[in-house]
């Protein structure tokens, strides 16, 4: 009876197995007893698949996306390229500099990266710089939400957009 038993319960254990591994998805597997996950990689990494870009700048457009991102630059005093717009962003980093700008009441000129990936390789080529937010103060490529949260704790920022408009002294 005991060896019954023990026969049922370890069917029970495989069949258990086999239908945990049914409901997983294609790429899970089983080894050595232990659930194994790996998954496959969008052609750009920081980016999921519900976020993934699709095309907004018009193909016809006489500009090209480099010229596109030199002019956003120039012709913004403060342009940041992120994840989301600046009234609701899409990432805690994106997030993080929009709240450090908003604290010295300058006009944010922004691009959402996540609408575009030409747009998002462009601006990554423009400043060599692989992550987002990036963040450009009067022409001038300063970095991501670490680099203007430091800025700002030690008084940097504050002198950087001294003498854009909008700024409340």
């Amino acid at each position: 009876m005991a060896a019954s038993l023990s026969s049922r319960l370890i069917k029970g254990i495989a069949n258990l197995k086999a239908v945990r591994s049914s409901r997983l998805t294609s790429a899970s597997v089983y080894q050595n007893g232990m659930m194994r996950f790996s998954s496959t990689v969008p052609s750009d990494s920081d980016t999921h698949d519900d976020f993934k870009p699709t095309q907004k700048v018009p193909p016809d457009s006489t500009d090209s996306l480099k010229d596109i991102v030199e002019n956003d630059v120039k012709d913004n005093p403060v342009m940041i390229y992120m994840k989301g717009v600046p009234e609701s962003p899409q990432c805690g980093f994106s997030s993080l500099a929009v709240r450090v700008l908003q604290q010295y009441n300058v006009p944010i000129s922004s691009r959402n990266i996540l609408e575009d990936q030409e747009l998002k390789n462009a601006v990554k080529s423009f400043s060599h710089w692989p992550t987002f937010p990036q963040i450009f103060i009067k022409g001038e490529f300063i970095g991501g939400s670490d680099i203007i949260l430091n800025m700002h704790k030690e008084g940097e920022l504050e002198q950087k957009l001294k003498d854009v408009s909008g700024n409340q002294d």
